[in-house]
């Protein structure tokens, strides 16, 4: 969906403004304040997670003149903290960190506080939690100030592996006194992230739903893609199918179809098959005629997640249909380790001609009870692939005697009275080597 069209013709109409006003920018450099720099810079960044992505240019400009600006200016201009601060939000707003560094090591006269600008440094270059403790002293004598909802930021990505709960009432902080902005997309964001890894379903639903409501055209909203899908495909006993919808209902189609095929392929890999099955119907009816890439991944994790249904076959002549050609490299492993696994269900074991057939022990005969099926000795790990696909059990005659089971006592004692089978062992130990294999086709696939 574009941007409401007025907001983008503003959007063009600044950045022509801008760009007629660069030399006069150049040459007035010195007489305009770091803090009316970095406010313009402010507009045009929130223009963008609104949606208008015209004005990603306008940011680079403006991060690009305030760098310069900071660097050249005289000393004596951070005299005014909100020139101060302005060099903070520059350098929180995807700033040249080294500029941050210079005016920290040329402030002989004490401007900047030390501990903001060693947080704010630790912050940008990743060592965020370094600075805990400083940060969360000092944050309450500066939330009433221009700079808190940046402060905040920080402060809630310091703490958020220590303390998950106070970390979103850092990100809570930021986002209700900076409505629409930068800073509340990303505090939105980061706080699914928090929800999602400490097992918050109802946090996370919740800030899942204000994101799609709000900021679906900022050009993070794929981030949030990503961190919506792993939360439900987690979670999705709890969170429900409805909820689902509802929240991909804020999406136009190619959007919902996008995230239901990426919900679709996390649910097959993580054997969720009812999920993928579902996810993988919503995204083909979501798809036209014409989108052939988008039909043929939905068919591939449609086909995925029908391994383990009772018509093996069908499902594996449906992935056979699908050309390789179309497919990633990693659905292309997918699809072959899907391959192999329906192959390794349907393949009988192979007994030789000669061999005599295994004699009834005394106990099973004289229940005449028929012999025992050799499958019921596999493992449950045996019979699992790495996508959680199951061999179908064989059926019991309902007519056989209950009596010739073995008691839950007994079978725990030991080993089901049956003769051994050194073809069905073999049988066993190739299956297991072929699921290796599928194993290693498979792995980083979960992740």
């Amino acid at each position: 969906m574009r941007p409401p069209r007025g907001l983008a013709t503003f959007g063009l109409a600044l950045a022509a403004g801008f760009g007629l006003a660069a030399s006069a920018y150049a040459q007035n450099m010195e007489d305009l304040a770091p803090y009316k720099m970095i406010r313009s810079l402010q507009y045009v960044q929130d223009t963008v997670v609104m949606g208008d992505h015209s004005a990603m240019e306008m940011q680079r400009f403006m991060l690009s003149t305030i760098d310069e600006r900071l660097r050249t200016a005289d000393p004596s201009i951070f005299a005014d903290p909100r020139n101060v601060d302005a060099a903070l939000v520059y350098a929180m707003s995807g700033g040249n960190p080294e500029t941050l560094e210079l005016l920290a090591k040329n402030d002989v006269s004490g401007h900047f506080d030390q501990r903001i600008t060693e947080s704010v440094r630790n912050y940008i270059s990743g060592r965020g939690a370094a600075s805990t403790r400083t940060v969360a002293e000092i944050f309450p004598e500066y939330k009433n100030l221009e700079i808190a909802p940046y402060l905040a930021l920080v402060s809630a990505n310091s703490v958020l592996r220590k303390d998950p709960n106070l970390a979103l009432t850092y990100f809570d902080w930021a986002r209700l006194i900076a409505p629409g902005t930068i800073v509340e997309e990303a505090a939105l964001r980061r706080s699914i992230y928090v929800a999602e890894q400490n097992g918050m379903v109802d946090k996370g639903v919740a800030y899942a739903s204000r994101y799609a409501r709000r900021f679906l055209h900022s050009p993070y909203a794929s981030q949030f893609a990503d961190l919506f899908v792993k939360l439900a495909v987690e979670n999705f006993e709890k969170i429900g199918e409805e909820t689902i919808q509802e929240i991909l209902s804020f999406m136009d189609e190619p959007r919902q179809r996008e995230v239901y095929l990426r919900m679709a392929r996390l649910s097959a890999i993580s054997g969720k098959s009812r999920l993928a099955a579902v996810a993988a119907e919503r995204a083909q009816a979501l798809t036209s005629d014409g989108d052939e890439g988008p039909r043929t991944l939905a068919d591939l994790y449609s086909g995925l997640a029908s391994i383990s249904s009772s018509d093996v076959t069908q499902a594996m002549e449906r992935l056979s249909a699908i050309p390789d050609d179309d497919l990633s490299a990693k659905d292309r492993a997918l699809k072959e380790a899907a391959r192999q696994i329906a192959e390794e269900v349907l393949r009988p074991p192979v007994l030789t001609v000669d061999a005599p057939a295994p004699e009834l022990e005394p106990v099973a005969a004289a229940a005449g009870q028929d012999a025992p099926d050799p499958a019921e000795n596999v493992s449950e790990d045996e019979r699992m692939s790495p996508i959680a696909v199951a061999a179908e059990p064989a059926a019991q005659d309902p007519a056989a005697d209950a009596s010739a089971s073995p008691t839950p006592e007994e079978a725990a004692i030991g080993e089901p009275q049956k003769a051994a089978d050194p073809a069905f062992d073999g049988f066993v130990a190739t299956g297991r080597s072929k699921l290796d294999e599928i194993d290693k086709l498979l792995e980083g696939e979960g992740s």
